[in-house]
């Protein structure tokens, strides 16, 4: 499948490091199959436990869906908290958002420090605001939900945002300890990280074949040689729709441009990132380059002919809605980057992990929806613990089955 197309801003920003391709039979505990974020959280935290772990890829390296992601981290994403305890329960709606801030704070205190060099990662807060105005009552029952709930949230009136922005809306929450990230460079330093901890790393290694047994994992590459796994984790994004059709699952097609140099020109209060209440919605952020990266219009396409034909149009959109937000930057801002990528979401608005009877000691790691990167750090250690401790207790909310009537003991 090909995930993305249309001139692509991440590569430029980082010379990420080779890896060779599989030239020989081998033997491990856990096999990663995918080297997007999924794939290298996993590696990153399985690279702890003392396993031997091997970590695979049909590409070079990241290069896949994580090249496309635009790289906004948040604790509230596509569905907020409001629509998760309607869905989901109290216990439920309110751990998962739990569990995103903690991601993020993990990714902060722990992850981040420990790699070579920082991947452009910078905590900001999240300008949430009202589409329209009849979206004012829902946005302000969300700030009471999140706020009784002691998650770090703040309320603009019209007032202030005219203050702080160059738009005019009549209502925005303010979301805290969300942040930034160059998503590309993030995977790679995670995956160097696990390298050199002895998680062995293979590109442009293609599996053709397998047979998946309850005492026999094999793996059989496009070059022919055998991977013999205890278990299999598959970190292929979108892509895994090929393997297991997950009914929960959406292929959409998703589209953003990076703006030429230009963001200190808008009038833009503290750098927050910026996205709305309407669905299909819109976001954006700065870069450290001081770019504006803006996506959005989102498609229900899930072929490539049809995705690619509209990235040159989607372009001109995006920039028109940058200029209806911030009207200064009319005749000076253009796309120097654009593109666009398929997109996964799921229908109930939860990632998930997906284990089917028939690919017994494997695990689908499906970070769906648009907080992908954080799903990837929630799922990752989660699948981490079903392995080396035969479970974990948040894997309820996410298995396929989503099996509230366990307990969620905290």
């Amino acid at each position: 499948m090909n995930l993305k197309a249309g001139k692509m801003f991440w590569k430029d920003t980082f010379e990420a490091r080779k890896y060779p391709m599989l030239e020989e039979d081998l033997s491990c505990d856990v096999c990663i199959v995918g080297s997007g974020s999924s794939g290298a959280h996993c590696a990153y935290f399985l690279a702890e436990t003392g396993l031997n772990v091997v970590l695979i890829d049909k590409r070079d390296i990241s290069e896949g869906s994580t090249v496309a992601n635009t790289g906004l981290l948040q604790y509230s994403n596509d569905k907020t908290l409001t629509s998760l305890i309607h869905s989901f329960g109290e216990e439920a709606g309110t751990r998962h958002v739990q569990l995103c801030l903690d991601a993020i704070r993990t990714l902060e205190k722990e992850v981040v420090p420990s790699l070579n060099e920082n991947p452009d990662f910078k905590i900001r807060k999240s300008l949430y605001y009202a589409s329209n105005p009849e979206d004012v009552s829902k946005l302000k029952k969300e700030y009471s939900n999140l706020k009784s709930r002691n998650f770090p949230v703040e309320y603009y009136t019209e007032k202030e945002l005219d203050r702080k922005f160059s738009f005019s809306k009549e209502g925005a929450l303010v979301t805290g300890n969300d942040a930034e990230i160059n998503p590309y460079k993030h995977a790679h330093l995670l995956i160097e990280k696990a390298f050199s901890k002895g998680v062995r790393v293979y590109s442009k290694t293609k599996i053709n074949g397998k047979i998946l047994k309850e005492n026999q994992t094999q793996l059989f590459t496009e070059t022919g040689h055998t991977i013999h796994a205890q278990a299999v984790i598959f970190a292929t994004g979108y892509e895994a729709q090929e393997e297991v059709k997950d009914k929960n699952a959406v292929i959409l097609s998703s589209y953003a441009i990076a703006t030429n140099q230009i963001a200190d020109q808008a009038k833009w209060h503290d750098n927050m990132m910026i996205w709305e209440t309407a669905r299909p919605y819109l976001y954006a952020r700065k870069t450290p380059d001081n770019r504006i990266i803006i996506g959005g219009l989102d498609e229900s396409i899930d072929y490539l002919e049809k995705r690619d034909s509209m990235i040159l149009n989607k372009r001109d959109k995006l920039l028109k809605q940058l200029i209806n937000l911030f009207p200064e930057l009319e005749n000076r801002v253009g796309a120097d980057y654009y593109w666009g990528a398929f997109f996964g979401e799921t229908h109930d608005g939860l990632p998930t992990i997906g284990i089917y009877p028939n690919h017994p000691n494997c695990y689908f790691l499906l970070g769906y929806g648009g907080n992908g990167t954080v799903y990837s750090v929630i799922l990752s250690k989660i699948i981490r613990d079903m392995i080396t401790k035969g479970g974990n207790e948040d894997s309820a909310l996410y298995v396929k089955e989503r099996n509230f009537s366990k307990s969620i003991v905290h």
